[in-house]
């Protein structure tokens, strides 16, 4: 027979081995820096940040300086290092569309956990974007028939709306692509001009999410040039080129997995 304390204490230990198998899995804690593209801004991600920050994440979003006609990217990666001052290690750094060309410099100046190529273009190594627009089938040509004539700046901005619909917002809601449309703003081509700046590629994981049915940036050329030259890890998503706005609860579960490490 067990006396009053031993049995006692077997019965505390059965309770803290119960109550520990039927609690919940804790998430540890990302911080997802989401860095847009061309012609939008931080309010691209409002549909995406509250699902990331309801799982328990930290969310950090910026405005980048695409209508100032003398900012790289390296410009670009100022203002996103800036934005993850005072951030722990545990980032996963999103870079949508024209961003694949601002994570890797990020990623080579501080450190983060993992980067996500979205619907992007990524850079080849000593080129710059316009020339490599030249050899590699990477982005539809119509989309130069929607956009305004360079101005004083070397900027453009979408002056058809039904074009830029097609092949940015294909696949969203009526309601957030009128409102994407009202927001659009200019980009300049300066950054595009510039050789990538990078020697190598930073030792990073990386994964690209395509959109199958993507109308800016062709999918198939995506899938090939990241597996070649990042070799990363290819997510499949249904849909257009702003899965932010046209299935975030899909978009958010893609993240959320690469948070976890799977």
């Amino acid at each position: 027979m067990l006396g009053s304390a031993a049995l006692w204490g077997v019965l505390a230990t059965a309770v803290l081995v119960r109550r520990t198998a039927n609690a919940p899995t804790l998430r540890h804690m990302t911080t997802f820096a989401l860095v847009h593209g061309s012609w939008v801004g931080a309010w691209c991600w409002e549909l995406l940040t509250p699902l990331l920050q309801e799982a328990g994440h930290d969310v950090v979003t910026m405005d980048l300086p695409c209508n100032d006609g003398s900012a790289s990217f390296e410009t670009y990666a100022d203002v996103v290092c800036t934005s993850l001052d005072g951030w722990d290690k545990d980032i996963v750094l999103v870079g949508h569309s024209l961003a694949g060309n601002t994570i890797p410099l990020v990623a080579a100046r501080r450190p983060v956990r993992h980067l996500v190529y979205l619907c992007a273009v990524i850079p080849d190594i000593g080129r710059s974007m316009v020339d490599q627009w030249r050899d590699e089938p990477m982005l539809n040509p119509d989309y130069v028939k929607g956009l305004s004539k360079l101005d004083t700046q070397n900027r453009t901005t979408w002056v058809d709306l039904k074009l830029a619909r097609a092949l940015l917002f294909a696949d969203c809601d009526e309601p957030p692509a009128m409102a994407a449309l009202n927001r659009l703003g200019p980009q300049a081509r300066y950054p595009s001009t510039v050789p990538f700046p990078l020697a190598e590629f930073p030792s990073v994981r990386c994964t690209a999410v395509v959109c199958s049915d993507d109308q800016f940036v062709y999918p198939d050329c995506l899938r090939q040039v990241a597996r070649d030259r990042l070799g990363a890890d290819i997510v499949e998503l249904p849909g257009s080129h702003s899965p932010f706005l046209s299935r975030p609860s899909a978009l958010a579960e893609v993240l959320l997995r690469i948070a976890d490490g799977n």
